[in-house]
Formats: structure tokens, sequence, C-alpha cells
């Protein structure tokens, strides 16, 4: 009887162990964060790209290495990125210049799109700006890669 429950303990600690020396691993995955902005008002942008900056910043104070972040913009949220009517263009200047280069936009293609038909020309997109297809497929496919979400 003794012996059994030996070995049950034994296997018990082995198992904590092996958990326990892969908790690390895990914890310390490089982080990913994509960021929906649908909405043309000025204060939703501008939170999320104060939650960009403010990820950012946890993880240098910490030494760890900044997140990958993707802001996708679709909808009257691609007015974030236009040159000509974007309600944060200053603030966006600032991003694309270089003072976050772990943070990317993208533009949604169908947005794109149906502005174009409505106004006669296709959207003029701030200098650093990707466009992608479909704005949702295109959070579809971050959080298929690990991309954590998050919509201010």
């Amino acid at each position: 009887m003794f012996t059994k429950s030996f070995k049950i303990l034994t296997a018990a600690l082995a198992i904590v162990g092996a958990v326990t020396a892969l908790a690390p691993n895990v914890a310390q995955a490089h982080q990913k964060l994509v960021i929906q902005v649908n909405t043309k008002d000025a204060k939703t942008m501008n939170i999320a790209l104060n939650n960009a900056a403010n990820v950012t910043k946890y993880y240098q104070d910490l030494g760890e290495e900044t997140p990958d972040i993707e802001i996708v913009a679709f909808g009257p949220g691609l007015h974030m990125l236009r040159a000509d009517t974007s309600p944060v263009k200053k603030r966006m200047e600032g991003f694309l210049a270089g003072s976050f280069p772990n943070v990317s936009f993208a533009a949604c293609g169908n947005t794109m799109k149906k502005m174009a038909k409505k106004e006669g020309k296709a959207p003029e997109l701030l200098s650093g700006v990707n466009n992608v297809p479909a704005g949702v497929i295109r959070i579809m496919e971050l959080q298929g890669s690990g991309y954590k979400y998050i919509r201010p």
C-alpha cells in the first residue's frame, strides 16, 4: 500500500513540475493585440490610440518586448485613417512617423470602395496605413494567429 501511494505522489509531483516548468514560457509569450475602430467618434479613436500607447509603455516599463499592435478601421471608423477627414490626424502622424514602431494600421478595402463610389474618388489614406481587403476579415485572421481583441 505504501508503494502504491508513493507512486501516485511521485506521478503527481512530476505533473506539477512539468506544468510549473511550462508556465514561464506561456507567461512570456510574445503578446499581440488587435484594436477595432468602426466609429467616426474622435473620442473612441483617441481611446484606441491611448490603448496602443499604454500597452506599449506597460511592456517597455517591464523591460519586455513590446507587443505587435494593429488598429483595424472599417465603416465610419475609416475616417481615422483618412488624410482629409481624420479627426485625430496629428496624433496619427506621430504614430505613423515611428513613435510607436510596434503599432500598425489597417484600412478596410470594402469601406474604401463604398466611400470611393459615394464620393466619386478613392479616399486618400495617411501615409503608412495598410489597405486590407476587408477589415472584419483582417480581425478574424489576426485573432486566428494569436492576437487578443479589444474594441474601445
